[in-house]
């Protein structure tokens, strides 16, 4: 532990010669998002003050301090803290990365409300029923529920959600399993149809859809975002591709929703003004004007120290400095999300992930070794202050209910990572201190990384001796980190230099893994397929899976695959910090709390 520690701190001063005195941002990995911004509405809880918990967590507030009534007309800075600019495609359809997420959820809502269990209910811009056989869900829209445009929101602009995600030539990364569960939506996939069978308009205002299965991820992984078809233009009429509808001025420059706020004006990747909308369907948003705009992971601790933003996340590696800023109050929770090591096993193939066994990666031993060999635990203390700490499963803790607790994972045991190295035949032959393969073979491994703040070079430096102590030669692929856009370009791309990568990913608010790791994910950058994995991510969403007893233990299973398998190794879970100007009211982090809601939050007098 303390040859590895005084590494870090060698790291660090090293690095600190060439970096701005300000501390950078924590997410040195990035992250792809696949979740859906969500409406809640529950309960709000008091404030706890900060302080350690039981088993070394951390206990913040969830809420903010301030409560005074919101500035009539005022308005609100948020800073969407990034390296690099936002892609900008602000559709939920279409759109991968976690900025413009960020960008979106000011003016993009789902019709169907979610609780603080992430669970649908009624208390959304719609309201909904679900059948006895739980196969069939209807969903009314209120009639007040209109675009930014003036049109009403209706049924079929939530048929077109489907339409442009089942298509044939759909380009985005959301054909998951609750879309190909839709009676008919494989034929609509394969182009064996034009309509999608099991999608009944009603009428304008009520739709329903029916399931081939029924699965319990339909109460909290069902698709109710809605696109406005005469807005963006109609695919499935042949009025443009799908090419064009994704680099439209539609999507990128002024797209509508149906959210508090409406896109004023767009600078590209660098800032957006939000316009209250009058005609919201929950009534008045307490600000007049949202503005958006991106700071830099250096920049954004002062920028909310001199006021020039009211509220962003915070890098926990500035967490120190952050506590000392006598005008921000920090809040943080155990974010849906975690950091992983990534091992290429193959490529995607006609829509499907195929195993490679040529790849360099294909021996499971000698992916369990490195997993063993990386000391995550003095990554979370000494860089991250505690914030962020040992991921042991593929599923979060945040899903306390399927979160196997009892699976140690596989921690730090770099004697454990040698012995498993010798067994898979992995050996110095020529005595220079790293192991070549199996086949003596020379064995050294581009690794991709991701650049972003102050501890994105020191990570990756710090796991590549980890693994050269234990005899693996890493390089970092073309001698650098890449930027965020362009790495998960590449993994996108299936860049077959890339033999191991470090990326995150924000899992969303369903539990169920196979929009990440199921044989036709195309976020699965791994390509890791096998039969019993197929055969457990089925179970975890079958109408057995109602029982969830039977679901946890389903889930319990696959996690010990993963563990076994290791597809990818899970290095640590993190608390999302975010700080916020003591003059903002009515913010809350808790998902199902009101003032998680954005049109809810403002700043006082």
């Amino acid at each position: 532990m303390k040859k590895q520690l005084m590494l870090l701190v060698g790291l660090m001063l090293v690095l600190s010669v060439f970096l701005a005195a300000c501390t950078g941002k924590e997410n040195a990995v990035g992250e792809k998002e696949v979740e859906k911004d969500k409406e809640k509405e529950t309960k709000t809880e008091e404030k706890p003050e900060e302080k350690p918990a039981e088993g070394d967590a951390l206990v913040f507030p969830l809420d903010v301090a301030n409560t005074a009534a919101a500035k009539e007309d005022g308005e609100l800075t948020f800073g969407l803290v990034s390296d690099s600019p936002f892609e900008g495609t602000l559709s939920p359809v279409f759109y991968s990365g976690a900025y413009d997420a960020d960008v979106m959820q000011f003016f993009v809502e789902d019709l169907l409300a979610t609780d603080g269990d992430y669970l649908i209910t009624n208390d959304g811009a719609a309201t909904y029923e679900i059948s006895d056989d739980n196969k069939t869900i209807t969903l009314k829209i209120a009639d007040n529920v209109n675009w930014h445009d003036g049109e009403p929101v209706k049924a079929s602009d939530l048929l077109y959600t489907y339409e442009l995600l089942g298509h044939p030539d759909y380009v985005g990364d959301r054909y998951d399993f609750m879309i190909e569960n839709v009676v008919g939506m494989p034929a609509y996939n394969k182009g064996e149809t034009d309509k999608i069978s099991g999608i009944n308009v009603i009428s304008d205002k009520e739709i329903a859809i029916t399931y081939t299965e029924a699965t319990p991820s339909l109460l909290s992984g069902i698709v109710t975002y809605p696109t406005p078809r005469h807005h963006v233009g109609d695919v499935t009429a042949g009025e443009l591709t799908m090419e064009e509808i994704v680099a439209s001025d539609k999507i990128r420059v002024n797209p509508i929703g149906f959210g508090p706020y409406k896109v004023a004006k767009i600078v590209p990747g660098e800032s957006v003004l939000f316009e209250r909308s009058e005609d919201y369907w929950r009534g008045k948003p307490a600000n007049k004007t949202v503005v958006l705009k991106v700071v830099s992971s250096a920049t954004a601790l002062e920028a909310l120290k001199k006021g020039e933003i009211d509220f962003a996340s915070v890098p926990v590696d500035q967490y120190e400095n952050a506590k000392k800023v006598e005008n921000v109050e920090l809040l943080a929770k155990v974010d849906l999300a975690y950091t992983y090591i990534g091992f290429n096993l193959g490529q995607w193939e006609e829509k499907e992930n195929v195993m490679d066994p040529s790849k360099k990666m294909s021996n499971k031993l000698v992916r369990q070794a490195m997993w063993h060999a990386m000391d995550n635990d003095t990554i979370g203390k000494e860089l991250y202050h505690g914030l962020r700490f040992p991921a042991t499963t593929l599923i979060i803790p945040v899903f306390a209910s399927f979160h196997d607790g009892d699976n140690p994972g596989r921690g730090y045991d770099a004697e454990k990572a040698k012995a498993l190295l010798d067994e898979a035949g992995y050996k110095d032959v020529d005595g220079d201190g790293f192991r070549e393969n199996d086949k003596g073979e020379e064995f050294v491994l581009n690794f991709a990384s991701m650049a972003g703040g102050e501890t994105a070079e020191p990570i990756a430096q710090f796991y590549m001796q980890n693994w050269a102590d234990v005899g693996i030669k890493v390089e970092l692929l073309d001698g650098r980190l890449h930027e965020f856009n362009s790495f998960y370009d590449m993994l996108k791309a299936g860049e077959s230099k890339i033999d191991i990568y470090q990326g995150a990913w924000g899992t969303g608010s369903d539990p169920d893994p196979s929009g990440l790791y199921g044989r036709t994910a195309s976020f699965n950058y791994s390509h890791y397929t096998s039969e019993k994995n197929d055969e457990l991510l089925t179970a975890g969403t079958s109408e057995k899976a109602f029982d969830s007893d039977y679901r946890k233990d389903i889930y319990n299973q696959w996690q010990a695959l993963m563990v076994e398998d290791v597809p990818v190794a899970p290095t640590v879970y993190r608390y999302a910090l975010t700080a916020t100007n003591k003059r903002m009211v009515n913010y809350s982090i808790e998902a199902g709390t009101p003032n998680y809601n954005p049109w809810m939050w403002g700043v006082s007098e």
